[in-house]
């Protein structure tokens, strides 16, 4: 049977999205202790094209998933502790008051530079690590005791010490040591000009939907944009493949027989590290592993941004990318689920949509809790 009827509440979401301008398409992937339920593309690319399963989809911050997961690697080698100052590596981030930061400060997003967002997008990536250190600690910042999402600039910090450590691209080491072994050989943390031109008929444009309007993202969809290696929003690919992210990790660390990660470091990178803080970003109290989202609907079901959906278990984590996409691990479920829309209808919309969506898919699957 088509994934309409069998998944009604799921599609409704999708179709009121498509009516209403949300998006005009997308792609979503489901799967349950290992078993695909659903891998499908829904509505338009485009005007006139329609959506593939195997297009190359915008991640955004689920890139940021990809850089834990590295150094989660790095730490099974004793190349890292998470209670390491980045200092340790990089002598000059101690400016402006930061010398105290660690390697978990950064994962768990309680650093406190916020600043470092604000850099422009078009820089290299030296002038951007430069910039990122120079940056002060914020004003009535307690690095570890204070929170607030970092969008872009930590994540530039994580992945350069990354390079110190490994001695290679920060997009380099993700492509040999997870995408390879993952089987994940049509995503992307940037593309080079022959990729732009192998994969041109299916990379999926993004269009920002604000106010009933769509229009391409002027940044998003631009080739140079897509060349850049971005830790915290490059990812780009089938939205299936950043699934088998989540099936590795909800696997203890194996994937289709390949080792990622020792057992005992994917439930140290999923476990909460970081509980009850409120983040300064999102205003709302969030819960974080190491580099991961974990749920926290305990704070406000109908209020906690980026949701896994009312009906999700407390051993959910996961993250997603902005205004556009979801991708989590449901323990108590064995369940995976992402997806991915090409549109960006604005914070609060998105987040009815995320929380609407994921409820839907688990009330489908008659995962849900009655009163």
């Amino acid at each position: 049977m088509p994934p309409e009827q069998t998944f009604p509440n799921t599609w409704r979401i999708i179709d009121e999205g498509i009516k209403t301008g949300l998006h005009s398409g997308g792609q979503i992937y489901i799967s349950k202790a290992g078993q695909i339920i659903i891998d499908a593309a829904f509505g338009s690319r485009t005007v006139g094209v329609p959506m593939r399963a195997d297009d190359l989809m915008p991640w955004l911050s689920n890139t940021k998933p990809l850089t834990a997961i590295a150094f989660g690697q790095l730490f099974e080698n004793k190349q890292l502790s998470f209670n390491d100052p980045v200092t340790k590596w990089l002598p000059e981030f101690a400016a402006g008051g930061k010398q105290t930061i660690t390697l978990e400060h950064l994962l768990t997003h309680t650093s406190g530079f916020r600043e470092a967002d604000k850099i422009p997008e078009n820089l290299s990536w030296e002038e951007t690590i430069q910039r990122t250190c120079a940056i002060p600690l914020e004003n009535d910042w307690t690095p570890g005791k204070t929170a607030g999402y970092h969008v872009s600039g930590s994540w530039f910090i994580l992945a350069e010490v990354l390079q110190k450590i490994a001695g290679i691209l920060w997009a380099d080491y993700i492509k040999q040591n997870i995408f390879l072994p993952l089987g994940t050989r049509d995503s992307f943390v940037n593309l080079s000009r022959a990729e732009l031109d192998t994969f041109k008929d299916r990379i999926a444009p993004m269009f920002i939907t604000v106010g009933g309007k769509s229009d391409p993202h002027p940044i998003l969809n631009s080739p140079e944009y897509m060349q850049l290696p971005r830790p915290g929003s490059s990812g780009r690919g089938p939205i299936r493949e950043l699934a088998q992210i989540y099936e590795m990790l909800l696997a203890d660390g194996i994937y289709d027989r390949e080792k990622i990660l020792e057992p005992s470091t994917a439930r140290l990178l999923t476990k909460p590290h970081r509980i009850g803080m409120y983040d300064r970003t999102f205003r709302h109290k969030i819960d974080w592993s190491l580099g991961l989202i974990v749920n926290s609907n305990q704070y406000g079901a109908e209020t906690i941004p980026y949701s896994f959906g009312r009906h999700s278990s407390p051993d959910t984590f996961g993250h997603g990318g902005a205004q556009s996409s979801s991708a989590f691990a449901d323990r108590e479920h064995q369940l995976v689920i992402a997806w991915a829309f090409n549109g960006m209808p604005g914070e609060p919309r998105h987040n009815r949509r995320s929380r609407d969506l994921n409820t839907a898919i688990f009330e489908d699957l008659h995962l849900f809790k009655t009163a």
